[in-house]
């Protein structure tokens, strides 16, 4: 496997892992590597040191866990609809359910929905995802004297 460091034409960067080189190439060509961020498919390999094995250990400290990188990726996720989708807070499965009947504008929204009105717009058709949550707040410091 070959990991690329790859960059869309808004300077998202991410990597992406592929059996060759040539498996890249092919992939790119027929409009298979996107954006996870912004589904750009204007993507390049940015230019990148080969990993060398050597004898020398490997600061894992200073490379973020599996954890970390899903966390940074669900904050982009909510970043992106917060900052693009429009907010229709409890009126959520109305809007959806009319934005998929063409009875209202066809665009992005997120809101809030019960579980029961999520489950009714799944069984119809209609297509929804949940949000990432927000990340979490640090404590709010207080003066205990």
């Amino acid at each position: 496997m070959i990991r690329y460091a790859l960059h869309c034409d808004r300077d998202h960067a991410f990597e992406g892992w592929f059996g060759s080189s040539q498996d890249y190439e092919d992939q790119a060509e027929r409009g298979l590597v996107e954006c996870p961020v912004c589904g750009s498919l204007a993507v390049r390999k940015q230019i990148m040191a080969p990993a060398v094995s050597g004898t020398k250990k490997r600061d894992v400290a200073a490379e973020p866990s599996p954890r970390q990188m899903m966390m940074e990726a669900m904050r982009r996720v909510r970043q992106h609809v917060e900052a693009n989708f429009d907010d229709v807070g409890d009126t959520f499965a109305t809007e959806a359910r009319a934005i998929h009947e063409g009875k209202a504008e066809d665009r992005g929204i997120y809101g809030q929905a019960t579980p029961e009105e999520v489950k009714g717009l799944v069984e119809d058709g209609v297509p929804v995802a949940p949000l990432p949550p927000a990340p979490p707040q640090p404590p709010k410091k207080t003066r205990l004297n």
